[in-house]
């Protein structure tokens, strides 16, 4: 049994902490909002009242926030986990940040005798809560081999990936085709209807097809009925697109589809559809072509 910490318990992070819980480890946790945690104090979770204190009691603390303010906000100050983390102690952040900040935040928890890894999560709710999570590592390979039998029980496949920063990069290199299949899939899905196909079979026909990638298996039926509760919404998705776009300007890599597909997820936005799941890019290309939802 590890004695960790979770700041962050979000829709994804409060899954990542029961899968901890139910793999025996003692856990303490924070989140802006104790309220939304009640469900895993419930299940044995520990709560402390800042990220400094989750630090303090924890020898590997996680965080997984929504985007790098977030993170700078949870890292600095005196109650920031900065504050808490020392020698020996290691922070493992799930976040999909700026690599550039994430490498600057490694340095810092280095210089307090600590070490840091970048370690995103590739999948979704259904993939977490079914254990077929995938998770990317970037960091020191020693520090990497010490939390690695930790994040086994989060996920299946594990894969070390390089130094810091480059998990978080290879977690926006990913994100970036989730949308961009979307739109993709969207566009064959109202083709069928218009020429007279029912959406439905439509859709039965593209997610058994060879197009059917994990994330249309799971997102396409979402075409016919959207989830109550948003897996990843398009604020959050825009964020990751946004990411890779100014990765693509930085790195001289063209990125044509991510700037082309980030521009429904602004639509999406402007028509006040933010909160729901980035599959309703599909909403937006309906209305351009003039069919009902």
């Amino acid at each position: 049994m590890a004695k960790l910490g979770y700041i962050g318990l979000g829709v994804m992070g409060s899954r990542v902490v029961k899968r901890l819980l139910d793999a025996g480890h003692q856990v303490t946790g924070y989140n802006r909002t104790k309220s939304k945690a009640q469900w895993l104090l419930d299940a044995g979770m520990k709560w402390a009242d800042s990220p400094r204190a989750v630090a303090e009691a924890s020898d590997i603390t996680f965080t997984m926030v929504t985007n790098t303010n977030a993170l700078r906000n949870v890292m600095e100050g005196e109650d920031g986990l900065l504050a808490g983390i020392g020698k020996g102690k290691i922070h493992v952040d799930m976040s999909t940040v700026s690599p550039a900040f994430s490498q600057e935040l490694a340095k810092k928890i280095e210089a307090k005798g600590a070490a840091m890894v970048d370690s995103p999560v590739s999948g979704s709710v259904v993939t977490l809560e079914e254990g077929k999570l995938s998770i990317m590592v970037g960091g020191d390979e020693a520090v990497f081999e010490k939390v690695k039998p930790i994040l086994m029980n989060i996920g299946p496949k594990v894969t070390y990936v390089g130094k810091n920063g480059l998990a978080v990069t290879m977690k926006i290199a990913t994100n970036l085709s989730l949308a961009v299949q979307m739109l993709a899939f969207s566009e064959a899905v109202l083709l069928a209807e218009k020429s007279g196909i029912k959406r439905e079979t439509a859709v039965e026909v593209l997610v058994n097809s060879v197009i059917a990638s994990p994330m249309v298996k799971y997102r396409g039926p979402f075409v016919l009925e959207m989830p109550d509760e948003a897996w990843f919404d398009c604020y959050m998705m825009q964020k990751d697109m946004n990411l890779a776009l100014e990765l693509g300007r930085e790195l001289s890599v063209p990125l044509p589809t991510t700037a082309v597909t980030n521009e429904f997820l602004t639509a999406a936005r402007g028509m006040g559809l933010e909160k729901q799941d980035f599959a309703v890019i599909f909403d937006v290309l309906a209305q351009m072509s003039g069919v009902e939802r």
